[in-house]
């Protein structure tokens, strides 16, 4: 018993004398072993858990020109009753009719006829999407096309909290049109706040009006533009620096047919005339149906391209190559029926990047961008797979290269990141020298703390480069409803990600998805910015993505640890380093996965230090299911703080649970 107490005791102080001894990583720092593409990090966005409507698209009334499958979704009769207990004298004041000559785009308006009606008689209420959010003080901009085909009509807008009482009105008198339509413009200040508001419009007087495309936006839009987006979502945007942004998506590309496919040509124009489509995600998860979740394209392709501009952002649009989604109709156009399909390509090419004297440049210009937006990649096809999505590239891949060799081409490795379909597509691809491939990965954290190592052993002489375009850490399981966007996911993935930085020459583009959610009308968890109608926060994933996107380099530099090999995982560190040439500094980013202080030792060769201290920013936290939230967004939030280097071999300590990015300054 006493040689067994003996052996333990001797074990215990080995492991002890062990972990004191501190891992060291060297750093090269005056030998760049590859570039960091521009576009390194960037955004993926789709119109997903309210992402567009009800998300960045800032406008407040739902089914604001009643082309939902039911008209009236999203309104009620004032005062309040269910449209099928609605009197005939009701039914006689409202009816929902149809404009020939707008069959294809926006056929539906409401025709309403007033009979000496007073304010409180007659009116509609709209919910919003989970409500209206209002601020207090702020101005909100109304706007409707109408017809006043005779009379004189009164319109009362008002702003209604959540208790039914008004925090924001005015009145809106329309004029004889002589039968055409004309758009009304006013605006209301609201006088006190409220989550979750609707908006109220009662009628007045004597005359029959035709009313469409009723709208409601708040002034505090990005950029103050007029009909635009929600100004808090875009500055997290911006604020991660991105490289580049992919849309429209996602799944959301390929519709659930084709038929529902995405058609960017049908986003652009006037809003009126945008063709509104039912968003693919409205019954895809059986788990969270969203039967009013629509597509109104008010966030089309000419305002994704200007977003992207605005945030300094490289714009990657994906297109259709003639599949619907394979998961769900499977449906195909067949070789000989892509015609379509390929020109739609090639003139959103000249949409974005042709002179104004062009056609589609033309277009552009009369949307009030005369300058090109620098298109320089566009994606084929999106989580397509088989000899079938090979057959369509090809023929892609052939008609814009002959007319536009310059531009870059993202091509699909179905959805997953192994197995046979994924070697058949990686392998098909690359005898094409494709641009871009573009690799998905849903998994649980294990999976990409034990991939941190993925890159290491591709082909660094093959043209073809990896986009990493949708990742995220399950913390359940892909598509459960139980999802956490927790600490444990984001570490494994800041792990995972060191990986995609010291390969950066086979990486060139990497994103986290999806990106948007709202609270009250998600179909999809995890996500990387979470949002209700007035507020906005960035997750615990967001946070690690931001470390990445704001301390990027301009060049790899390698640091080895034992037996001079990358940090994947020995002493559960994970590590990568870049030099950013330009400000003359060393970017060391480094992992600690687990639960205790790990002491480091660091030996920078190369270049000499600058000056003796360097800036430590630190994610931390003890609770691997901890997680950020509206009420306490930054529970996950980089904290910083000077470190002191006397010398090219320094020592620092890492927090347990903890992701550290290191900068010093570089003679």
């Amino acid at each position: 018993m006493k040689n067994k107490l003996l052996c333990i005791f001797f074990i215990l102080i080995a492991v002890k004398n062990t972990a004191q001894n501190p891992a060291t990583f060297t750093v090269q720092t005056d030998k760049p072993i590859a570039n960091v593409s521009s576009t390194m990090w960037g955004i993926f966005f789709e119109d997903i858990n309210l992402g567009a409507d009800g998300g960045i698209y800032a406008e407040l009334i739902k089914n604001r020109s009643f082309e939902f499958l039911k008209p009236l979704m999203g309104w009620k009769i004032l005062p309040h009753k269910e449209v099928w207990q609605k009197t005939i004298a009701e039914e006689r004041q409202f009816q929902i009719l149809n404009r020939p000559e707008k069959d294809a785009t926006n056929p539906h308006y409401i025709h309403i006829t007033l009979n000496n009606h007073k304010k409180g008689d007659f009116g509609l209420q709209n919910e919003g999407f989970r409500g209206i959010g209002i601020k207090k003080g702020l101005r909100y901009d109304f706007s409707v096309l109408y017809r006043l085909q005779k009379g004189n009509v009164k319109m009362h807008l008002e702003l209604i909290n959540g208790k039914g009482n008004i925090i924001g009105a005015g009145i809106f008198t329309p004029e004889e049109t002589n039968g055409k339509w004309r758009k009304g413009e006013m605006s209301l200040t609201a006088t006190d706040g409220d989550l979750k508001g609707k908006f109220h419009i009662w009628f007045e007087g004597t005359g029959v009006i035709d009313l469409d495309i009723i709208s409601l936006f708040p002034a505090d839009t990005w950029m103050g533009r007029k009909g635009g987006m929600r100004a808090d979502m875009v500055q997290l945007l911006a604020d991660l620096k991105p490289g580049f942004i992919r849309f429209p998506g996602g799944c959301i590309v390929e519709g659930f047919n084709l038929k529902q496919r995405y058609q960017w040509k049908k986003t652009i124009g006037p809003v009126e005339d945008r063709e509104l489509l039912i968003n693919r995600w409205n019954m895809e998860i059986a788990h969270r149906p969203t039967p009013d979740y629509y597509q109104t394209f008010g966030l089309g392709f000419f305002e994704y391209f200007q977003l992207a501009e605005d945030i300094g952002a490289a714009p990657l649009p994906i297109l259709n190559c003639g599949m619907a989604c394979q998961f769900n109709s499977a449906e195909m156009a067949q070789v000989n029926q892509l015609d379509p399909y390929i020109q739609d390509a090639l003139d959103l090419i000249e949409f974005a990047n042709g002179a104004v004297t062009t056609a589609w440049g033309k277009v552009r210009a009369a949307m009030g961008h005369p300058a090109a937006f620098n298109l320089k990649m566009m994606g084929i096809g999106n989580e397509n797979w088989g000899p079938q999505y090979i057959e369509r590239l090809k023929i892609f891949q052939k008609a814009i290269k002959e007319k536009y060799p310059n531009i870059k081409l993202v091509c699909s490795s179905g959805i997953a990141p192994n197995g046979d379909e994924f070697e058949f597509l990686n392998g098909e691809l690359r005898k094409l020298n494709a641009d871009f491939i573009d690799e998905h990965f849903y998994a649980k954290p294990e999976w990409f703390l034990q991939n941190a190592k993925r890159y290491d052993s591709y082909n660094r002489s093959d043209l073809s480069k990896v986009f990493a375009g949708e990742y995220a850490a399950q913390s359940v399981q892909t598509v459960s409803p139980d999802n956490k966007n927790n600490w444990r996911t984001a570490i494994a993935e800041a792990a995972f990600i060191t990986g995609m930085e010291r390969n950066a020459d086979i990486v060139n583009m990497a994103s986290y998805a999806p990106l948007f959610a709202h609270v009250d009308g998600w179909q999809w968890t995890p996500n990387l910015i979470w949002v209700d109608n007035l507020r906005s926060y960035g997750t615990a994933n967001y946070q690690v993505q931001k470390m990445f996107t704001t301390n990027k380099g301009t060049d790899v530099v390698s640091i080895l640890n034992k037996n001079n090999l990358p940090a994947t995982g020995q002493d559960s560190i994970y590590a990568s380093a870049t030099i950013d040439k330009n400000k003359k500094e060393l970017i060391i980013k480094i992992v600690n996965t687990i639960g205790k202080n790990q002491t480091v030792d660091i030996n920078l060769a190369g270049n000499k230090i600058a000056g003796g201290k360097a800036t430590m920013m630190i994610l931390q936290n003890d609770n691997l299911d901890a997680e950020n939230s509206l009420n306490n967004p930054f529970v996950i939030a980089p904290q910083e703080k000077i470190i002191d280097i006397t010398d090219k071999l320094f020592t620092t300590t890492l927090m347990p649970y903890s992701f550290s990015v290191i900068k010093i300054k570089l003679k």
